[in-house]
C-alpha cells in the first residue's frame, strides 16, 4: 500500500490522501515579499530571528535568504502537537541561546494554530526584556484560534485543515515535500 500524497516526485503513507494547498511557487513568491517587508522595518535593528522548531525551519533557512540587512538567528523548541490534535499544554523544550534582553525579536512559525504555542513563546520572550518583539507567520488558520495573536508579518490564511509539507509534519513525515498539502485521512 503506497500512494498518498500526489506531486511530482514523492509518496506519503497509506492511510492518508491529500491535495495541494499551496505550490512550491506560490510559497516561494510569499517569501520573497516578506523577506522585503521585513527589510524595510528592521534596517538599522539587527534584528534576532527567533524560529519556532521545528516546523518553521524550512521557511526561516529561505526567509533568511530573503532579508538583506544584518540579522541573527536563533531558536526555540515549543510541543503541544500530538498526531494531528492540540494536546492543550504547551512545552518550550529548547530555549535560545542568545540572549533576548534589549534585542529586537522577530519570533518566526510555520503556522499560528490554536494560538496557544505561539502566545506562550510571546510570554516567555517577554519575560527575557526584549526591545521590540513581532511574529512572523507563513500560515494562519483563524478558524482553530483560541488564543488570540497578533501576527505582524503573514504569509497565508489557510482554512482549518491538518496540513503538512514545507517544513509541516505528520508523525515526523512530509517535512521534505515542496508544496502546503491538506492532509486526510484515508
Amino acid at each position: 500500500m503506497t500512494p498518498a500524497i500526489h506531486h511530482d516526485y514523492r509518496s506519503a503513507s497509506a492511510q492518508h490522501k491529500s491535495a495541494m494547498l499551496l505550490s512550491r511557487e506560490e510559497i516561494a513568491a510569499k517569501v520573497v515579499s516578506l523577506g522585503r517587508e521585513i527589510s524595510r522595518d528592521y534596517e538599522g535593528k539587527d534584528p534576532l530571528l527567533l524560529g519556532v522548531l521545528k516546523g518553521s525551519f524550512v521557511f526561516v533557512a529561505d526567509l533568511i535568504r530573503q532579508i538583506d540587512i544584518e540579522l541573527s538567528v536563533d531558536f526555540i523548541r515549543a510541543q503541544s502537537y500530538y498526531s494531528t490534535a492540540s494536546s492543550g499544554h504547551v512545552a518550550l523544550t529548547a530555549v535560545p541561546g542568545i540572549p533576548l534582553r534589549d534585542r529586537h525579536v522577530l519570533l518566526v512559525d510555520d503556522i499560528v494554530d490554536t494560538g496557544a504555542t505561539v502566545d506562550r513563546i510571546i510570554a516567555y520572550i517577554n519575560g527575557q526584556g526584549p526591545a521590540s518583539l513581532k511574529v512572523c507567520a507563513l500560515l494562519d488558520k483563524p478558524s482553530r484560534r483560541v488564543t488570540p495573536v497578533t501576527i505582524d508579518y503573514l504569509g497565508f490564511t489557510v482554512p482549518g485543515v491538518f496540513v503538512v509539507g514545507y517544513g509541516l509534519d505528520h508523525r515526523q513525515k512530509y517535512r521534505n515535500l515542496p508544496g502546503i498539502y491538506v492532509l486526510e485521512e484515508a
